[in-house]
Formats: C-alpha cells, structure tokens, sequence
C-alpha cells in the first residue's frame, strides 16, 4: 500500500482529506484510484489503513478502516549534528528518520561552513520537515522526528540536557567502539540505555576547545574505524551501528 502522511489534527473521524504536496503525490506521483487501500501515518505512532473514496482535482478523499498505535521504540536517539553543506544535511535529516532518530538538533561550530541566514530559516526548518516526511513514508516509520532550529554549540551545552549516554564520533586515540559504549552502559547500570545523545561534528571534526566541553558533559568518544568519514557517512553509520547494539540479543552486548 502507499504510504502517506497527516498531521494528528488531521487524523481524526471516519473520514480524512489529503491536500496539498500529499494530495499531489497520491494524484500525480502514484496515481491512486477509488477503492484502492492506502496508509495514512500521522508521525506520532499511529497507522491508519484507509480506502480512496473520491479522487478530486486538488485532494483525495479517503474513508477509514482501521487504526493502529505503535509504542514508541524502547530507545531514544537524540542526533546532535553539526551543520554541513546543503545537501549533505539533507541526506543526513533523510537516513536519520530511516534509522530512526528521536530528534535532530542541528548545531553551528567553529568549523561550520554554510551561514544559516535568519531570514531564509523559517524556508530551511519547513524543507527539512518535508524531507523528514517523505522518509517516514518511504521507510515506514510511524515516528516523526523533531528537528530543531539551529543552535550553537555552546547554547546545546549549556542546557546540560539529560541522557542516559553520550556518545561523540571523535578522532581521538582513546575512542572506542560504539558496541563497547553499549556494552560498559549495559555493564554498569544492568540494563540498555533508552535516551541517548549522539554528537557528530562538521568536516574537519570539532575543534579542540569545542571537544573538550562536549566530553566535559560526559560525553564518551567513539571511533567509526580508522577511515576520516564525511560527516554524511558519519552520521549515518553511527546511528546505524547503535541501532543494532541496541536492538541486539543481550549475549551480544556481553561480548565485547
């Protein structure tokens, strides 16, 4: 079935309207028919299998049959990602929802390249959205992820937010692997961590002051191998190997 998304205040009743770019994918991109059963996902959890009712110039009307409630995944990742160019953070902003990211904070550092003019964010914050929806849809994630506005390095720091662990891709000697982060957690405390912060930084890595505070917040350096990775690849193998850490039977995690 295709896959589309409404906003929950849109999701209520038997009845739900497809407008705009959803109304324009149904209609133009996968033509859909009447009779035809789609998928409405709503980015809070909630899956909704509907029938096309009415194919109407600009919208597509659509009756509903069943609703189902995912629960939120057992853990939360929280992206902290330091800006690169254009298309590289659009790609980011796309994996990440794939793989499952909570959240995406978007952070300005030292060594950021693109300038994020104030005027043109409201056009940025609504281009990374949209990005993020056609990722759910496509990959099937009930869960929307939050992108913030940018902030800057400094700004994240100082709100001392909690998580069960930080990590930050790093080029350090003393890194470690990410399955070893999990494993020492799981050491520690018995358990998997459920709210994590993962930091990856711009082109070229953090600068050193930089690094410093973030692992000064009891963030713990880890290596994605011996290869300097673009901040694109990074992010995407990061959140890809925690994902499975995480999702690994326990013996895996005792292993390391």
């Amino acid at each position: 079935m295709h896959r589309f998304y409404l906003p929950p205040d849109q999701c209520a009743g038997s009845e739900l309207t497809l407008t705009g770019p959803e109304a324009h994918h149904a209609l133009h991109a996968v033509r859909v028919k009447p009779g035809e059963r789609v998928t409405v996902l709503d980015g809070c959890g909630t899956c909704i299998t509907c029938e096309v009712k009415q194919c109407e110039r600009n919208s597509v009307k659509l009756a509903v049959l069943t609703i189902d409630s995912i629960e939120p995944p057992q853990y939360q990742i929280t992206l902290v990602q330091a800006v690169p160019k254009t298309k590289a953070f659009e790609c980011i902003i796309q994996k990440a929802t794939e793989l499952g990211a909570w959240r995406i904070v978007p952070i300005i550092t030292a060594r950021t390249t693109p300038e994020l003019h104030p005027e043109k964010l409201t056009h940025k914050l609504a281009k990374w959205q949209r990005i993020a929806i056609e990722a759910v849809k496509q990959s099937a994630n009930p869960w929307l992820p939050k992108i913030e506005s940018p902030v800057q390095l400094k700004d994240f720091v100082a709100r001392d937010e909690k998580f069960d662990l930080k990590v930050v891709a790093a080029l350090l000697p003393n890194a470690i692997h990410p399955r070893k982060s999990i494993a020492q957690f799981i050491k520690q405390h018995g358990s998997v961590p459920t709210n994590l912060c993962v930091w990856i930084g711009p082109e070229g890595d953090f600068a050193p002051d930089e690094l410093d505070a973030i692992i000064a917040t009891g963030a713990l350096p880890i290596t994605l191998g011996p290869r300097v990775l673009r901040a694109e690849t990074a992010a995407i193998c990061c959140l890809a190997i925690l994902h499975n850490e995480l999702t690994a039977p326990d013996h895996r995690h005792n292993a390391a």
